[in-house]
């Protein structure tokens, strides 16, 4: 019989951003304690942990006195250094288990083992030098997209390419390392569906929840997503599979286009919760948060039933440049919640909070997040 980790017991987080305080709001509602490691300080787990260290990830040192002290230890981004996550290993669980965390964090990786699997996804070609990078754009075609190998997201380490002569600027653009030639996927909409795994396999899903993108970032999500019954199993499907060839405990998102001949083609996975899945704090009896605590604690899932359709916009740092954000005027909606993630500087493009709006429909509730985000500046004279 699995052991289970009861509440009482302390959790471990690597990472110390805005899905880790998420988490450790959720352990703490449920009765545990949380301790979160990372290189920075006053961070937005911290502020809600029971204790933050501040210290890099490959400091053996401190790494090694971090999980003396909890039951298991869990992940708030993939991009954690793989020696952190061995040096976890030899002390107590990982949640998810470090060989997701090295497919994931690298895109190469990432795309050979969706192809070996036969999962549905772009023709891809890769390229360690400039030469082979025009070889592989070639053979996979304009329009394409360039991407690191590895460490990318929200838009970051990639560029399309429109057209053959752009190969040279986008290697060197990248920094001439490794790369991942896609082929540019003209896509109906961008879906995502998380998936929760328990120690005993059992399985809760969310989705397909359907993603508007700006500028590479995520900027609405909205559930449900209004595709036929059809693509909504076969895409819950893909998502419950890949958990299982993972043998996941724990939460992960995978995010998929939808081609406008209605095929379903997986983009990148996350195996922790998901900036698409922010709604189902408000939205579901059990949100994203909770369900990681429950699997990697080897708790049952909760339920992910939802009350109502919901959608999340994105709060961006644009929105304080030269101006405080109107909050009373987000605070006047009965069917509007604020949340936001203490994050001491405010920068262009960096993800301060998000809104959910909740209602009777989904056109409704993407209209009404959309407006609720333009009342924080409407009005508002520039400091």
């Amino acid at each position: 019989m699995k052991q289970c980790i009861l509440p009482g017991s302390t959790l471990g987080v690597l990472g110390s951003g805005q899905l880790g305080r998420m988490f450790a709001i959720a352990a703490r509602r449920m009765g545990y304690r949380v301790h979160v490691l990372s290189p920075d300080t006053d961070t937005p787990t911290g502020q809600v942990a029971d204790l933050e260290i501040n210290a890099d990830y490959e400091d053996t040192d401190a790494v090694s006195a971090f999980v003396k002290d909890v039951d298991v230890v869990t992940f708030e981004f993939e991009n954690v250094p793989a020696v952190a996550a061995k040096l976890a290993e030899k002390s107590v669980p990982v949640r998810p288990a470090g060989g997701l965390l090295h497919t994931a964090q690298n895109r190469l990786r990432e795309k050979l083992f969706l192809r070996q699997a036969g999962f549905p996804i772009a023709p891809f070609a890769v390229a360690d030098s400039l030469d082979l990078a025009k070889e592989g754009l070639d053979m996979i075609g304009c329009p394409a997209v360039m991407k690191t190998a590895g460490f990318g997201y929200d838009g970051k380490g990639q560029v399309v390419i429109r057209d053959p002569a752009e190969a040279e600027a986008a290697w060197q653009t990248l920094g001439g390392h490794e790369v991942v030639i896609e082929s540019f996927v003209d896509f109906d909409r961008e879906m995502s569906v998380i998936v929760a795994r328990g120690m005993d396999g059992d399985m809760v899903t969310y989705g397909p929840i359907e993603n508007a993108h700006h500028n590479h970032i995520l900027d609405v999500s909205s559930l449900p997503a209004d595709i036929s019954s059809a693509l909504h199993e076969e895409a819950l499907e893909i998502a419950r599979e890949l958990a299982r060839k993972f043998d996941l405990v724990g939460v992960l998102c995978v995010e998929m286009f939808l081609t406008r001949d209605d095929q379903l083609l997986v983009n990148e996975l996350a195996p922790r919760p998901h900036n698409s899945g922010h709604l189902t704090i408000d939205a579901h009896v059990t949100c994203q948060f909770e369900q990681q605590v429950r699997a990697i604690c080897g708790l049952p899932l909760g339920s992910a039933r939802q009350h109502c359709p919901a959608a999340m916009a994105n709060l961006l740092g644009d929105l304080w440049q030269g101006q405080t954000p109107r909050w009373e005027a987000v605070a006047a909606m009965p069917d509007v919640k604020l949340h936001l993630y203490g994050k001491s500087e405010a920068r262009p493009g960096r993800k301060m909070g998000h809104l959910t709006a909740l209602s009777d429909s989904v056109s409704e509730v993407v209209a009404m997040v959309r407006a609720a985000r333009d009342e924080l500046t409407s009005g508002v004279a520039s400091r």
